[in-house]
């Protein structure tokens, strides 16, 4: 293990464009559901629900949460009907899955989707019983990242060390409040839309642009 890491115990991973390559673009779909869900809740035309759906994505950290926040919509509905997608895109990384598994101590989900969603994208990965547990926007009271509140449910609900812990993310800000209850954090710096906002080298430990290399290397393969 690399020495930098040794002292982790418990492996959280992000889901979306983390666990998978960002050119897969799950989010491309779901972009595509969110819309049409937009222009029935409000009546507008695709371009308006468009700008809609991104500045509440940049403003509240997921569209739900602004969809919550400004309409009071009910997040059970959405979240069923934007997850409502193919998973064709997805592929088996035997390589990646095989280092998931050689990582010593607990491995998490930590997404800002829902269980139902994240569960069959794992078992489409071939990683359904990789993980604990699956923290979720549930889990999360629909208080996305990177509110530090998640962070803290996390921590205390599944008795996490955070200072033992690792964080990877495909979102540069979500690894802020990650860093600063003392996780070592990993940025996957892929491509993801808005992946580098708000990105700050002080709260970032590492950086790759793919995970599979990155998790063989600190296992020493």
């Amino acid at each position: 293990m690399l020495p930098a890491l040794s002292h982790v115990d418990t492996w959280i991973f992000d889901l979306d464009n983390t666990l998978y390559p960002a050119k897969a673009d799950l989010f491309a779909l779901m972009d595509v559901k969110m819309g049409e869900y937009i222009q029935g809740l409000l009546g507008c035309d695709p371009v308006i629900a468009r700008e809609t759906q991104k500045r509440y994505f940049m403003e509240h950290g997921t569209t739900l949460a602004g969809l919550m926040h400004h309409h009071g919509i009910e997040p059970g509905d959405y979240l069923t009907y934007v997850h409502d997608i193919s998973m064709d895109r997805l592929a088996v990384d035997e390589a990646l899955n095989r280092h998931i598994a050689a990582l010593p101590g607990r491995r998490l989900i930590f997404t800002n989707g829902d269980a139902d969603y994240a569960g069959r994208v794992l078992e489409r990965l071939g990683l359904g019983g990789a993980f604990e547990l699956i923290h979720d926007i549930h889990a999360c009271q629909y208080v996305p990242k990177p509110d530090p509140a998640g962070y803290d449910a996390l921590c205390k609900v599944h008795d996490v060390d955070p200072t033992r812990a690792a964080f990877f993310e495909d979102m540069a800000r979500n690894l802020r409040p990650a860093k600063t209850i003392g996780m070592t954090t990993i940025w996957v710096n892929n491509g993801s839309e808005a992946g580098n906002h708000d990105h700050h080298p002080d709260f970032i430990d590492f950086e790759t642009d793919h995970l599979t290399p990155f998790l063989a290397r600190i296992l020493g393969e």
